[in-house]
């Protein structure tokens, strides 16, 4: 029998029980969404300031892409590639043009991105550059957050995704993160063995973490002087969340490899993929990388819609305009326990000085209570990237709500 859920401790205490103990959740139980608010399970209202990590971008059960999946689910919801369906192509076909691109390769998780950059990468390397097999490396930076599988942790400096996972995948050079002088140097001196630089244009894990402005061109140029592939991971800073529709857009930088997730799904169904030109993403034949649900039906028709839906409400414009009323708000706000305001467009981060023993924690607890749910990173950070659906009048009651939070602690 299914047990029926009439508390939010009661789904706490099954979670606990009967789940991995991964994760350490802000004590709330969500059971429905709508827009830029979500409700608990005994109905309260809150604002939602995290967006699933900004994969609900275009809000909660945004109706377009609803009716999308539901629409394609009454008719086929899975192939697998061993055969075509009548929804990739057309996908394929949107999202190239979308972006500006030769093809895409479709997965479902972020980290299968991400996993798919490298390999794309590192195939490149071996076929067209040149390089041996057995000693091809790519560059990463400090303070990267790129998944969670074994290669991917690989490159972290993050003890919490590294630490008792050995061996470690070789490979795989780490530079500081907003240092171009240190890409420099390393290609200038490995180059010829280097395939690619792979990057987040903002850091989002590691606290909204926003480079000098020309960091990424500087980036690029570099590595068009050492053909080496520029390779970004817009997961989570990409589909209009900055401002732009992608990060990479604010310095005019087209990568080499694009590779993104999250949003690209509408906060429906996991959908990621990676972008790139024919020069690169030929080198991968038939049965050498696949995935069974990558580029199902559902997930195919789901993503067009939430594309459609940025561009259609202009969640772009509205993250730029927004981001900045929330920054300078934020700003003015006096609290001992500000201590920076950073981000760009809708995704910000306030770095929290501890007062009296309360931490960022303790802060989103009562942003909790007062209807607002965020989440810190690193302990001292706590990141807002509300839905871009929020409007001005909805942003302008959270950051009352912020306020008042950081006021009780005075």
């Amino acid at each position: 029998m299914i047990e029926k859920i009439t508390s939010s401790q009661q789904a706490m205490d099954l979670e606990a029980k009967y789940g991995a103990h991964n994760y350490h959740p802000l004590p709330v139980v969500l059971a429905k969404g709508k827009g830029a608010k979500v409700w608990d399970v005994e109905g309260k209202e809150y604002f939602d300031f995290l967006s699933a990590y900004s994969a609900v971008n275009q809000g909660h059960c945004h109706p377009k892409i609803i009716k999308a999946m539901t629409d394609q689910a009454e008719r086929l919801t899975l192939s697998s590639r061993a055969f075509y369906n009548d929804a990739l192509g057309v996908w394929e076909k949107y999202v190239t043009e979308y972006f500006g691109y030769d093809k895409v390769l479709p997965m479902n998780s972020g980290a299968e991105a991400d996993e798919t950059g490298l390999k794309l990468a590192r195939r490149w390397g071996v076929v067209k550059k040149g390089i041996p097999n057995d000693k091809v490396k790519i560059v990463c930076c400090e303070g990267n957050f790129h998944g969670r599988t074994i290669t991917i942790i690989t490159m972290s400096n993050d003890p919490e995704s590294y630490a008792n996972y050995g061996p470690m995948t070789p490979g795989f050079i780490r530079i500081p993160y907003n240092d171009p002088d240190a890409l420099e140097q390393v290609l200038a001196k490995e180059g010829k063995e280097i395939a690619g630089f792979l990057l987040e244009p903002i850091q989002g894990e590691a606290g909204v973490y926003v480079p000098d402005d020309g960091y990424l061109k500087k980036c690029y140029d570099i590595c068009k002087k050492y053909n080496v592939l520029f390779m970004a991971d817009e997961v989570q800073c990409g589909i209009a969340r900055t401002g732009k529709m992608l990060a990479c857009d604010h310095e005019g930088v087209r990568p080499d490899i694009l590779i993104l997730g999250k949003a690209l799904g509408g906060g429906v169904v996991p959908v990621s993929c990676v972008l790139a030109d024919d020069d690169i993403m030929l080198n991968i034949k038939p049965g050498e990388h696949g995935s069974t649900f990558g580029g199902n039906p559902i997930a195919a028709r789901v993503s067009i819609a939430a594309l459609e839906v940025i561009k259609e409400e202009h969640l772009m414009e509205n993250a730029e305009r927004l981001g900045k009323i929330f920054r300078e708000e934020i700003s003015k706000i006096k609290s001992p326990m500000i201590e920076k305001v950073r981000g760009k467009g809708l995704l910000n981060a306030v770095i929290i000085k501890p007062k009296d023993g309360k931490e960022a924690w303790d802060v989103c607890l009562k942003m909790r209570d007062l209807g607002l749910l965020a989440k810190p990173t690193h302990q001292h950070i706590i990141r807002f990237a509300p839905p871009l659906v929020i409007t001005e009048a909805e942003l302008r009651q959270a950051i009352e709500i912020i306020k008042e939070a950081l006021k009780s602690f005075e």
